[in-house]
């Protein structure tokens, strides 16, 4: 047993390194359902495996070792999102490549994975994105990440670099959270993401790019931390660990010349020959068609990269559209439309409010100083349109005659307002500025008297809100104050009865804003102050390049594709909010639903027609007129303040595979035709609507002998069990 246990602790650390993060890739993979494409993954790892072998042998190393590679090449995995094959595999060649052609001292400067990814965020901005939030934020996760990545850096005696990295990052967020009034619950949820552990626990603690000495890594480890604070909540750039990690790098040698200390060297490594000695040899010093036998390994993974990249598939869906699960199906849902492109914003806000118009107000952060021209009222159909077409939806097959074998096939088809300048009487001026605020701005739009204030403090800010006649909730004080610490503005609009009358309006519209701000977020934290339980937000993103995800919540798909009772058509609202309600409690009720992605221009099936043209501009997509098309990205959340205690902060990615919620009803054949191939059908039709109500009980959480009994189904025995292994790779 000693042999054993010496063997284990005197073995290169990064095999334990391959094991935790291949364990990692596939939980994410089983059970978090993480967007990595097979195919991808693949060539990511052999790209990376020939790239190292092709620095082999140009260098002459002593033997070819993957370790290295494999690390950096599942780290890509866990980290890297692309729809492009080619991109994916430029990724790894770029990762594995740096290590040999940027170095100091026998040392490479950054690590691979990091670089790689840094370099093609800013080169390809529009294809390539990192899912910061998709590893979630639950202990479950903290706890399996933190475990694995502690084993690792135990191994590679470098658990100093993670834990000072740990410890000066949550001195920074809690510190912000203090100095803002923000709850602790925020810097909580900031810190326990699966995929800064990711970072902290396999990519700073990188003992060939870390400080050799140990006050030289807790320093580095330090300025990472206040780096990536800053670029996250100064810039805005959801990817702020990996940006501070690239463009502090260049800083290890300075420090390692200060602090000095015994250079990492992993078991079995000879020592490195010099910079200029190995780039003198990746120099031809050949004949050309002998250097190019030794580009071959590259050129094999461009060429395959290219040709799956050419063969991609298309996607399409036949059925009959029958139902919409709307945002009707609720009793309050606010609704919001988000326009994005590069840094401008318009932001289109539908509210529930049914009462009395006197007793309306609004109050909504706003990042900058918003003008008369940047503000207008919507009308309530271009949502319910967008609404409409963008629904969960039922459909609908009919089994053919069994004898027949013929198929059906059927194809598809695919304001102006009056404005007016408000100004505020001399003595509300005068009280205003007595309470420390400001009033920047007021306007007269449509049915709305806007205005747009800035303060010195949160009392004065809800004193002079209160007095004025704007109701806020108790508890809103200290979520004002950290917005103005955050030198927000608020837009506040309150109904003109005057206004309200003379254009004849009985319901309120919608109000429309547009800025430019390097802030893609939503806030909502406002909403859940005093909050009567949870709330429905139904959020419709218009972008050039593609689908929408929120970068500090997960953004997990809605199930689709289901097969369910025919039965359920006619009661297809129960369903659709039975099964929400169980999605939202298998994500602990913290993440956020996709329900629909997809390309404007045309559906399949459509629950109504694509927005025109006309529509999408008149909701702020200002693109049209160059040419650009429309992606719409539906998401789908029920909020409160314990389970998102942050604003939702959004990044484009440059997926634009479609997807959308759809439910199949499939009607049986009832036709008194014989022939073996009916027999056949009647024996199955039985196990296949046992299979369909067990389906259904599944998502909603309705007991199955209720469903047999609706469905006029007999109690069959329970369908076999399907293999664990189909399980895993059948998702």
């Amino acid at each position: 047993m000693d042999t054993v246990l010496e063997r284990i602790r005197r073995s290169d650390p990064r095999y334990f390194q391959i094991a935790a993060l291949s364990l990692l890739l596939l939980w994410g993979l089983t059970a978090l359902d993480l967007e990595v494409r097979p195919g991808n993954a693949a060539l990511i790892v052999g790209s990376a495996l020939a790239t190292q072998l092709f620095f082999t042998r140009r260098l002459a190393l002593a033997a070819f070792d993957p370790k290295s590679a494999l690390i950096s090449s599942l780290s890509l995995c866990l980290l890297l999102r692309t729809s492009s094959v080619a991109l994916a595999v430029l990724a790894a060649v770029i990762a594995i490549a740096s290590k040999f052609l940027i170095r100091r001292r026998g040392k490479h400067v950054f690590n691979p994975t990091a670089f790689a990814l840094v370099v093609l965020l800013l080169a390809t901005p529009s294809a390539v994105w990192v899912s910061a939030g998709q590893w979630g934020s639950t202990a479950l996760a903290a706890f399996a990440v933190a475990g694995l990545g502690n084993l690792v850096i135990r191994r590679t005696t470098r658990a100093d670099i993670t834990w000072a990295f740990l410890a000066a990052l949550g001195a920074a967020l809690f510190g912000r959270a203090l100095w803002l009034g923000d709850p602790l619950t925020i810097p909580w949820h900031q810190m326990s993401r699966g995929s800064l552990l990711i970072f902290a626990f396999f990519m700073i603690s990188d003992p060939r790019t870390a400080p050799d000495s140990r006050p030289g890594r807790i320093l580095f480890a330090s300025l990472v931390a206040a780096s990536a604070v800053f670029v996250e909540q100064a810039l805005y750039h959801p990817n702020g660990a990996l940006y501070a990690l690239v463009f502090g790098a260049p800083l290890v040698p300075l420090i390692d010349r200060l602090l000095p200390g015994q250079r990492h060297r992993w078991p079995g490594a000879a020592a490195g020959s010099s910079m200029r000695r190995q780039f003198s040899r990746l120099l031809p010093q050949e004949g050309p068609m002998r250097a190019f036998s030794k580009l071959t390994p590259l050129l094999v993974c461009l060429a395959l990269a290219i040709s799956l990249l050419a063969a991609s598939p298309a996607f399409a869906f036949c059925g009959f559209y029958v139902a919409r699960a709307d945002t009707n199906l609720y009793n309050e849902a606010s609704q919001v439309v988000l326009v994005r492109d590069g840094d401008r914003t318009v932001l289109t806000m539908a509210n529930d409010y049914q009462g009395d118009p006197r007793e309306f107000a609004m109050v909504i952060p706003v990042p900058t100083l918003l003008e008369r021209g940047q503000i207008h009222v919507a009308e309530m159909a271009l949502i319910d349109h967008l609404d409409a077409f963008t629904a969960p939806r039922l459909v609908e097959y009919f089994d053919d005659d069994p004898c027949a074998r013929d198929q059906r096939r059927r194809l598809f088809a695919q304001s102006e307002l009056r404005e007016e300048g408000a100004r505020m009487d001399a003595p509300a001026a005068k009280r205003a500025k007595a309470l420390g605020v400001t009033i920047e701005a007021e306007y007269t739009v449509g049915e709305y008297d806007i205005l747009i204030l800035s303060a010195k403090e949160s009392r004065g800010l809800v004193t002079w809100l209160k007095e004025s006649g704007y109701r806020l909730p108790p508890g809103a004080e200290p979520v004002v104050g950290s917005y103005l610490r955050q030198k927000q503005h608020f837009f506040v609009a309150k109904v003109n009865l005057e206004e309200q009358s003379r254009l004849g309006v009985e319901k309120l519209r919608p109000l429309q804003v547009a800025f430019e701000s390097p802030r893609f977020m939503l806030p909502i934290r406002l909403g859940t102050v005093n909050a009567r339980g949870k709330q429905e937000l139904f959020v419709y993103a218009l972008t050039r390049n593609g689908r929408v995800e929120t970068t500090n919540y997960r953004t997990v798909k809605l199930p689709t594709g289901n097969e369910i009772p025919p039965f359920v058509k006619s009661d297809f609202g129960r369903f659709y909010r039975d099964m929400f309600r169980q999605q939202t409690l298998a994500e602990n009720e913290r993440a956020v639903f996709l329900e629909y992605a997809w390309d404007m221009s045309w559906c399949d099936p459509c629950a109504s027609p694509p927005l025109s043209p006309q529509e999408l501009r008149q909701l702020g997509v200002f693109w049209l007129d160059e040419g650009g098309g429309t992606f719409v990205t539906r998401l789908h959340l029920r909020y409160d303040r314990e389970h998102f205690p942050e604003d939702l902060r959004f990044q484009v990615t440059g997926d634009t595979s479609t997807y959308q919620g759809r439910y199949v009803l499939r009607h049986p054949w009832r036709g008194t035709t014989t022939c073996q191939a009916a027999d056949n059908y009647r024996r199955e039709l039985g196990r296949r609507q046992r299979v369909e109500a067990e389906t259904l009980a599944s998502l909603t959480g309705w007991r199955l002998d209720q469903i047999l009994t609706k469905s006029d189904i007999e109690a069959l025995p329970a369908t076999q069990e399907t293999p664990w292994w189909r399980k895993l790779w059948g998702r």
